[in-house]
């Protein structure tokens, strides 16, 4: 019983730390494509407003 804690705990240290790492890079990777997304949609609402507004005759 004592050996299977003292790998589990073994196993738990040696695994969190990477994961930490993994998740940390996915999460990065997610805001860069979330930013990416928000300049798109802000630079598609400007362009529809060019294409689809009639041009005023002065």
């Amino acid at each position: 019983m004592r050996n299977h804690l003292i790998i589990s705990v073994l196993q738990n240290l040696l695994f969190c730390n990477p994961k930490a790492a993994v998740l940390h890079g996915k999460s990065v990777g997610f805001a860069s494509q979330k930013s990416r997304f928000r300049n798109a949609k802000t630079q598609l609402s400007l362009f529809k407003g060019f294409i689809f507004t009639k041009q005023k005759v002065f």
